[in-house]
């Protein structure tokens, strides 16, 4: 934080760590990111401070770390670390000096030019376990707990984000034999989902703060396939009184009963039946974890395969341009849905 009687313009934050994750819970982070650079950083802050690892053999903070400095902490990682590891613990460190130097809190970044020297690619999108329809089938099966399932199988089924999950409530899903009222964009829309692009973490939405931020361009409408329907249905006859008056579509049944789930809940959720699946293990990276981020990857990578549409998948993700997405939200009524409704895989 800033020093008394100083502004943030003069550089004086105490602890540039504390400060970035900070701004990132104000951008609408989740918990589980923020710990993750947190570690990272912190580590990075620990190797520049013993002196027998600084190239130049003095210890230093962090506002003054060199470019060799830089590229000591990443040699020094290699060899004990997936160089996709290496990738991503460097994206990090290359994030946090670009935005303090955004801002103004230092003067330059020294991991850019490290970053372009580097051997690997930093992979934002890194190779992924692959996974078949079948073998996805019979993770389902394995998924008996009705909260569970219900996250599951809409994830799976939609492609949206565990934030945007915990943000939907019940007026924004529209299916047959559910009698609740639903917003005015799903009019004339049955068995759809809509996703709003609106929600913002702590922000008041129908009446509640959010934990999360929906990351759309604009709204969505999501079709509703007959396993989704009926996993909705089955969840919505156990699901606890919410004790939100938004109604959270999706609502604990652990220690907090009736509260609104959030990403951390939904991370948890998924990653617990997929390490009893022998698909996630503590340390494991993209490569080889399944997360509800994979089940994104499972929706993109499998539907755009199927269609041969890059424009629907993009459309139905929610990160395309407005002029594409105006092309598709025109024509939701038939191409959308028709596409959709021939193509999604089966998980039952």
């Amino acid at each position: 934080m800033p020093i008394e009687g100083h502004s943030e313009d003069e550089t004086t934050v105490e602890d540039p760590i504390a400060y970035f994750l900070q701004d990132m819970t104000y951008h609408g982070k989740t918990e589980r990111t923020r710990d993750a650079y947190e570690r990272v950083l912190r580590e990075f802050e620990e190797f520049i401070q013993m002196s027998s690892e600084n190239p130049m053999g003095v210890s230093k903070p962090i506002s003054e770390t060199t470019r060799r400095d830089c590229m000591a902490w990443v040699h020094s990682l290699r060899g004990q670390t997936a160089e996709s590891t290496v990738a991503t613990y460097a994206s990090y460190l290359h994030r946090f000096y670009a935005y303090m130097t955004q801002v103004g809190v230092f003067d330059s970044n020294p991991m850019a030019l490290v970053v372009e020297e580097m051997d690997e690619r930093i992979d934002t999108n890194p190779t992924r376990r692959d996974i078949s329809v079948d073998a996805m089938r019979s993770f389902v099966a394995d998924v008996r707990h009705p909260l569970d399932r219900a996250i599951v199988v809409t994830l799976l089924k939609t492609g949206m984000r565990a934030g945007e999950l915990c943000n939907l409530d019940l007026q924004d899903i529209s299916v047959p034999g559910l009698d609740h009222p639903t917003r005015p964009q799903l009019d004339g829309k049955p068995d759809s989902i809509y996703v709003s692009s609106e929600p913002a973490v702590g922000e008041l939405v129908n009446g509640e703060r959010r934990p999360a931020s929906n990351k759309r361009k604009r709204e969505t409408i999501i079709p509703v396939d007959d396993e989704l329907r009926q996993t909705l249905r089955r969840w919505l006859a156990v699901r606890p009184d919410p004790i939100s008056d938004a109604e959270p579509l999706f609502a604990t049944t652990r220690g907090d009963w009736g509260q609104r789930i959030t990403p951390d809940m939904v991370y948890h959720a998924v990653t617990n039946h997929a390490s009893d699946h022998g698909w996630h293990r503590s340390g494991g990276d993209a490569e080889e974890n399944v997360t509800p981020h994979y089940f994104r990857h499972f929706f993109t990578t499998h539907l755009r395969d199927r269609t041969g549409d890059r424009g629907i998948v993009k459309y139905l993700r929610g990160d395309v341009a407005e002029d594409i997405i105006d092309t598709y939200t025109h024509n939701w009524g038939n191409r959308v849905r028709e596409v959709y409704e021939q193509n999604i895989y089966e998980l039952f």
